[in-house]
């Protein structure tokens, strides 16, 4: 179950899924490549293949660590890649003050398609550099074809069905450490399960909710790639977050049924989940239309915040994703979704004496 009283669980009734039960899991594999250099004179052999542990370690140097003590929270030094200035300097103090209970970020949609996966992972990267602790990624479309693993390099074979089969020991030692995959930025992702066999699967809604509650228990802030919003599990996952994060295209069709969508919720009792979104309109080519600014305005008015990505061939193509690579521009709006997510996440009193920042300390 999820920790702490969720949001419109009375309201949203949980699904009937049937599957069948788990019969297996398959532990995560490695090896270790080596090689003997020639005699002198001869050609010699080529250095040995980096283990999976060298390159997760070779992941985690590049992040900057270089913490400070300010006040009571341990701020982290912001990479050069994101500039300096009132907003960046206050989004990485509130991350770093962050309380405990791990706040919840689910990232779903009116459409598919819209990048999702790509906005996870940019957006947690970006959150692994400000928060001192580990922040986790998890695809909990429940399919077969989640877009996360195309996201990040893998170390291990280890998915999600994985972390399912740990049950309760995820939450122990280092196991969720040892399941997840490790991005350029340090962020932890927990991949999908690739597999239909008897052995291995996607999980269920209710097996999916068990692996959230004790990862809970071991990071400071986790993201869910979640399924369009087109269930009542999706709706109950939404009302349950701590931020949820809405995406579409930037389309006149796709802001348009994002509205929809924040209207239906309205309508079925769910008015916290538009309260609290964040909307991220992904752009799909370099210019946006004018209509599509008109109707996002209506979008502005409608969700807690709306935020327009620019067109980025790093988004755009299914390759690891490393936020500090994308364009100025880019950097810039995945700042403003990530200062808008920390905004409404709670955070220890003296963070609301940080640098620029407003009396809000993410609460109601």
């Amino acid at each position: 179950m999820l920790y702490g009283k969720p949001y419109g669980e009375a309201d949203v009734q949980g699904p009937s899924d049937e599957q069948p039960e788990q019969l297996a899991a398959r532990a995560p594999s490695g090896g270790r490549g080596g090689g003997q250099g020639e005699l002198a004179g001869r050609e010699r052999a080529l250095p040995p293949a980096p283990t999976p542990e060298q390159i997760a370690a070779r992941a985690l140097a590049s992040v900057p660590s270089g913490p400070r003590l300010v006040g009571e929270a341990v701020v982290r030094e912001i990479p050069r890649e994101f500039g300096a200035g009132t907003r960046v300097e206050t989004l990485w103090w509130r991350a770093a003050s962050l309380r405990a209970g791990c706040p919840l970020v689910c990232v779903s949609s009116a459409d598919g398609g819209v990048g999702r996966s790509a906005l996870t992972v940019g957006l947690g990267g970006l959150l692994a550099l400000a928060v001192p602790d580990p922040v986790v990624a998890v695809d909990a479309t429940l399919r077969a074809w989640g877009g996360l693993e195309h996201r990040v390099a893998r170390r291990s074979s280890s998915t999600v069905w994985d972390a399912v089969a740990a049950d309760a020991g995820l939450a122990e030692g280092g196991a969720a450490e040892r399941l997840t995959q490790v991005g350029p930025t340090g962020l932890r992702v927990l991949v999908g399960e690739s597999k239909l066999t008897a052995q291995r699967r996607p999980p269920t809604w209710p097996e999916m909710f068990g692996v959230i509650g004790h990862l809970r228990s071991v990071y400071r802030l986790a993201l869910l790639d979640l399924p369009t919003a087109d269930s009542t599990s999706t709706w109950r996952a939404l009302g349950w977050s701590t931020v949820p994060v809405l995406v579409s295209r930037a389309t006149v069709d796709g802001v348009q049924h994002t509205l929809r969508l924040l209207a239906h919720m309205r309508g079925a009792g769910l008015a916290h989940v538009p309260d609290r979104a964040v909307v991220v309109v992904m752009a799909t080519s370099p210019s946006v239309a004018r209509e599509v600014r008109a109707v996002e305005q209506l979008a502005r008015q409608a969700a807690a915040e709306l935020v327009r990505v620019p067109y980025d061939p790093g988004l755009a193509r299914a390759d690891p994703l490393d936020p500090r690579a994308l364009s100025k521009a880019t950097r810039s709006a995945l700042t403003e979704v990530a200062a808008a997510v920390i905004d409404r996440c709670p955070v220890e009193p003296a963070a609301v004496l940080g640098p620029g920042s407003s009396a809000s300390n993410g609460e109601d």
